[in-house]
């Protein structure tokens, strides 16, 4: 049976409340465990005592029968001093998602392209499109108007 320490969650909907529990690992988040260890309450302040409690006697006597903490939890058990602290690498943290690569490749390739065209002949091609645009677009317009007369007049 792995055992596990972990946040059990509790509270009513935007205002989360947690018990430190020892559960095995095979059981729902919330669902049943062995033992109520401690509280965690994420809406008190981070200097206040209020915020984590937790019975360490208990906490060690899990411990030294094989119960492994979640991340969390560990970090608590660090802040307090009784487990050791452990250094945290994350490389991938710093890397930015697929879109933002991608987004970025496109940036890149429409810079390329700006670059590779002159400025003075950008300007008139712009412009070309917009006034076509707009003169596509009078006609649509117009369109649903002459149906509507249409249909009033039968």
């Amino acid at each position: 049976m792995a055992m596990k320490i972990r946040l059990s969650r509790g509270g009513s909907k935007k205002r989360p409340f947690y018990r430190i529990v020892a559960a095995d690992s095979r059981m729902p988040r919330d669902g049943r465990f062995i033992e109520k260890l401690g509280v965690y309450n994420p809406l008190l302040p981070k200097d206040s005592e209020e915020r984590v409690k937790m019975d360490a006697e208990r906490i060690k006597y899990w411990l030294d029968q094989g119960a492994q903490p979640t991340d969390r939890v560990a970090r608590f058990l660090e802040a307090e001093g009784t487990l050791p602290k452990s250094e945290r690498n994350n490389p991938e943290k710093a890397k930015p998602g697929k879109k933002a690569v991608e987004r970025a490749e496109e940036k890149a390739t429409a810079a390329a392209e700006a670059e590779a065209a002159p400025a003075e002949e950008e300007a008139p091609a712009e412009e070309a499109p917009v006034e076509e645009v707009a003169a596509e677009e009078a006609p649509a317009e117009e369109a649903p108007a002459e149906d509507a007369a249409e249909e009033k007049a039968e």
